[in-house]
């Protein structure tokens, strides 16, 4: 309903304003579904009035899908805030029940706007300007402890974050991107590996879904945005003062410190 979505999206930028979660969700301000919590959702940027970075997909394997007991992928919008060039520096405390995951992140170089026929991955991998290893570093507004049902972490920007842009990877085209290990290190120690083939059999696929699917939540993807597109590596909960770093490939290194104070 009209006023119970304002009173959630009001809850919910306020709280990303003031970098804080809600402990207590009241029952009536619950989404009853994945469309209304996307409405919610839009209508907490559209108060936050931020400058957008693009968009975050989750929930790209089956098995978190059927964890989170979703029937499709979810995505939320980020914001340009929250980009970092690595190396980057974040203070842990700061953070809200923090989460890394490895993922490749795509820039667009044109719109990708609705139509009646779905875009096909030739036509989505056509529109890409360049294609990044990258870390998220998601976020909820509502405590670990205490979450509330999925719907409403949905309308959270399905826990949109920090994002961490490491190098370009070129020739990314092709098998490149599936075929590419991911290894996750926590102060030198290896703590996750997958590849891309883990984000919905190869990240473009990621992409070409978010593409299909933003019309139906009035939206669509645009030029000069950043898409991150699933985990490649698992989530892992950084503790204060580690030091993550990030591998794709062959790629340089790179990482957060989690700064303690």
């Amino acid at each position: 309903m009209p006023a119970e979505r304002e009173a959630l999206a009001s809850l919910l930028a306020a709280a990303r304003r003031e970098g804080r979660q809600i402990v207590a969700l009241p029952e009536a301000l619950v989404p009853a579904d994945a469309e209304e919590a996307y409405a919610a959702a839009a209508l907490v940027a559209a108060q936050l009035g931020w400058a957008p970075l693009g968009w975050k997909v989750a929930g790209t394997t089956e098995e978190m899908r059927r964890r989170l007991r979703m029937p499709e992928p979810i995505f939320g919008r980020s914001f340009a805030q929250f980009l970092h060039r690595a190396p980057a520096r974040l203070r842990h405390a700061t953070l809200l029940d923090p989460i890394v995951e490895a993922e490749f992140f795509f820039l667009l170089a044109r719109d990708l706007p609705p139509r009646d026929t779905p875009w096909t991955a030739e036509e989505v991998a056509a529109a890409v300007a360049a294609v990044h290893a990258g870390i998220e570093v998601a976020e909820c507004r509502f405590p670990g402890t205490a979450l509330p049902p999925f719907s409403a972490i949905l309308a959270d920007g399905s826990g949109a974050g920090h994002y961490v842009l490491g190098p370009e990877i070129a020739d990314w085209r092709g098998a490149t991107l599936p075929a590419m290990p991911v290894v996750v290190e926590v102060d030198g120690v290896v703590r996750r590996r997958g590849s891309g083939a883990e984000v919905m059999g190869d990240p473009l696929l990621s992409l070409t879904w978010l593409a299909n699917r933003l019309p139906r939540a009035g939206a669509h993807l645009r030029a000069g945005e950043w898409i991150s597109t699933g985990t490649a590596s698992g989530m892992l909960a950084p503790r204060a003062g580690a030091q993550v770093v990030a591998r794709f490939g062959d790629l340089p290194g790179f990482g957060i410190s989690f700064e303690a104070a």
